[in-house]
């Protein structure tokens, strides 16, 4: 799921290289926190939070098919 979160963002950003994703576990599931430059964080989160809905809605289809729970955090 990291990979994917970070495929999408560098896609999405000027500067890709800016773009860190970490994953922590815990009782509720994975947390994926997405960390871009403060530039990109417009383009991440979309007009009206589409961007940043879409992405979390693959995050939730991937992790339901694994058997978890995950979330995004835009850091």
């Amino acid at each position: 799921m990291k990979e994917l979160v970070e495929y999408i963002a560098k896609s999405i950003v000027n500067a890709p290289d800016d773009v860190v994703v970490t994953e922590e576990n815990n009782e509720q599931g994975i947390i994926l926190k997405l960390q871009v430059a403060d530039d990109d964080k417009g383009r991440v989160i979309g007009k009206q939070g589409r961007i940043a809905e879409a992405m979390r809605s693959l995050i939730r289809v991937k992790a339901a098919k694994a058997g978890t729970r995950a979330s995004l955090e835009i850091i």
